[in-house]
């Protein structure tokens, strides 16, 4: 799976939310990005060319939906990040968080807790 150009993600991101929408809905959604109607309708061309999207038809209108999952995206790009810059360890992400954000012992055993949780 590619990864999102910025824009892209913030498109996407605002398709995720709607579920299904039409290229004006999405614009609207994302009025505070100060993204326009053109700029969104071909950045979701681009997505379509991706796989990220498909579109269902109304006699001229197109109505968008993510092809994608944002669980299935964020898997990969967390995955990514995680190779590129922890050196595909997820024990160094968490090390880095407990030192530059200080997670305090309390944080860290719920974090330990959700692990355990989720692999049972």
């Amino acid at each position: 799976m590619q990864k999102l150009a910025k824009r892209e993600e913030q498109i996407m991101q605002a398709l995720w939310r709607l579920k299904k929408a039409f290229i004006k809905e999405i614009t609207e959604e994302l009025s505070a990005d100060d993204l326009h109607y053109n700029t969104v309708a071909t950045i979701i061309k681009i997505l379509q060319k991706k796989g990220f999207v498909a579109h269902e038809t109304f006699g001229n209108a197109h109505r968008y939906y993510p092809l994608i999952s944002k669980k299935k995206y964020q898997k990969q790009a967390l995955g990514d990040f995680v190779k590129q810059y922890f050196n595909n360890s997820p024990k160094n992400l968490v090390a880095f968080f407990a030192e530059e954000e200080n997670i305090d012992e309390a944080e860290l055993k719920e974090i330990i807790e959700l692990i355990k949780k989720n692999k049972s």
